[in-house]
This record gives C-alpha cells, sequence and structure tokens, in this order.
C-alpha cells in the first residue's frame, strides 16, 4: 500500500472503528465535539535569524490546535469514543518574511470516565505536515510524510460536558532519510455539544 493510498483511505478507516465500537443499546449518547489546545516540545524542524541576531524556532510538537468531530459515551456513561480532526499550527512573523508549520492531525481517543475526570488514548495520524516560508523566508518549503502516533490524556470535568486536561504524543516525523522527533505535552480544552 502506498504512502498516497494510506493517506486517502486512512480517514475513513478511523470513521469506521469508531463506527464499529460496541454501544450497548440504543441509549448510546452520540454528540459533536469541539477542541482546541497548545502542544510543546520536539525537535526544532526550522530556525530563523533576525538581523538582531535573535534566533526563534518551530518545534515538531507545536503550537496551537483547534478541532472538532464526534463522541460517542456508551449507555452505562463509563466508556467514551471520540474521533476528531483538527488544524494545528505555529508559526514566526518577521517584517519581511513568515515561517509557518501546520497540519492536520486525526484523532481516535478511548476514554473511560469517572465523575469527575476521565482517563484514555489512541491514536493520531497527521496529514500532509508542512514547514514552509514567504517573504525573505520563501526559499524554506519541507513536506513531511504523514505520520501515525500515539496520544495519552487525562481530563479534568468541569461539567459531564466541559473537560480541561493535559496529554502526551509520541510522534515521529519523516522526510527523505531525515526524522524529527515530535512527541511532547500540552493542555487541551473540550466540549460536547
Amino acid at each position: 500500500m502506498t504512502g498516497r493510498t494510506i493517506r486517502k483511505s486512512l480517514p475513513g478507516l478511523v470513521l469506521a472503528l469508531a463506527a464499529a465500537v460496541p454501544l450497548g443499546s440504543q441509549a448510546a449518547d452520540v454528540a459533536p465535539v469541539f477542541k482546541l489546545g497548545l502542544d510543546f516540545g520536539g525537535d526544532k524542524v526550522a530556525t530563523a535569524v533576525f538581523t538582531s541576531g535573535k534566533t526563534e524556532s518551530l518545534k515538531a510538537n507545536e503550537l496551537f490546535y483547534l478541532g472538532g468531530g464526534v463522541s460517542i459515551i456508551s449507555d452505562s456513561r463509563e466508556i467514551e469514543t471520540e474521533v476528531t480532526i483538527s488544524y494545528k499550527f505555529d508559526s514566526i512573523n518577521a517584517s519581511n518574511g513568515e515561517i509557518k508549520f501546520d497540519r492536520l492531525p486525526i484523532e481516535a481517543l478511548v476514554f473511560y470516565r469517572f465523575p469527575k475526570y476521565r482517563l484514555g488514548g489512541g491514536l493520531t495520524y497527521h496529514m500532509n505536515p508542512k514547514v514552509s516560508g514567504s517573504g525573505a523566508a520563501s526559499n524554506v518549503n519541507v513536506n513531511f510524510d504523514d505520520a501515525l502516533g500515539l496520544v495519552l490524556q487525562a481530563d479534568y470535568l468541569i461539567t459531564p460536558k466541559v473537560s480541561v486536561g493535559g496529554r502526551f504524543t509520541s510522534l515521529k516525523y519523516k522526510v527523505g532519510g531525515a526524522s524529527a522527533d515530535s512527541s511532547g505535552v500540552g493542555v487541551t480544552f473540550g466540549m460536547r455539544f
């Protein structure tokens, strides 16, 4: 199976796996979910040197993400499956140019729910990870291969539908013969509707 075939079939596969999660009965609670967060860490994927001599770097696991998807809570209220797609990005901006790093993470996570928190993890698949530049940095252009990794997450339930928590991501980006470790930690906020 080629990388292109995997890229085209993985989103459908993730959704099919989520749909196949045993729900036990018709009483399962299915709802849209929204999430945003900040991730930190990973290897440097780009560094800008300013005329003052100052440097600023983009790291493989950073920085902002915003997304949505579907949350399925079993009728026992103990198991929650969450399938989402997000836009994750970071950038370095200067008056004469910009370097940005963006990608589309698809995540399929399963949580065990307690009255005030949930613990879980699952798979993350980053599509189209790309570092690109404009202006004085227009020569910067790196397209990483799509990457599959793992997420562990622990959330405090502010209400049964609003959560805040921490996460650990284990992932590696590859391009040609080189790789960049994207493992790191983050904070996350989620809301079910």
